[in-house]
């Protein structure tokens, strides 16, 4: 089956009061669309682009899952949707309860408008690149060729 990494972040606090519990409450609505085999700790990291907003809690998980990418995406977006994120609202990178972004389909290579992977950003962002090097150090990005460690030991 193949495997998606994707980031997970949050920066207000949802119904149960606290960005850890959007995580982990974003974790466990993941089982519904696979399997969990890796997850990072969460990490509290600095709001980058839009500056005026509360610190981010970030994380990744690896998740194996039967889905198609394209399906997976629709899967993370109701997932956020239920978190009380609707992406046709709000500052674009502004403050947000729950971020899901598929940042990696196994080694599949994809631009289309609603999807790109991998994701276009991904190797720029250290509160990406951190959870992801520590759960998935070796997996390679399929346009870069190098490892996620190997892109952590690139971003400041």
């Amino acid at each position: 089956m193949p495997l998606a990494a994707i980031a997970l972040g949050s920066n207000l606090p949802g119904r149960d009061g606290t960005r850890e519990a959007n995580l982990d409450g974003a974790v466990n609505a993941l089982l519904a669309l696979g399997e969990v085999v890796a997850q990072s700790r969460w990490y509290d990291t600095a709001p980058e682009g839009y500056t005026g907003q509360p610190r981010f809690l970030n994380g990744a998980v690896v998740l194996e899952t039967s889905l198609m990418s394209q399906e997976l995406l629709r899967g993370l977006l109701r997932i956020e949707l239920a978190f009380g994120r609707d992406r046709s609202h709000g500052i674009a990178k502004g403050p947000r309860t729950l971020d899901l972004d598929l940042l990696l389909y196994d080694a599949l290579q994809m631009d289309k408008p609603e999807l790109v992977v991998p994701h276009p950003a991904m190797h720029t962002r250290r509160f990406v690149l951190e959870p992801l090097a520590e759960i998935a150090p070796d997996w390679v990005h399929p346009v870069l060729g190098k490892s996620m460690k190997e892109l952590l030991g690139r971003v400041s």
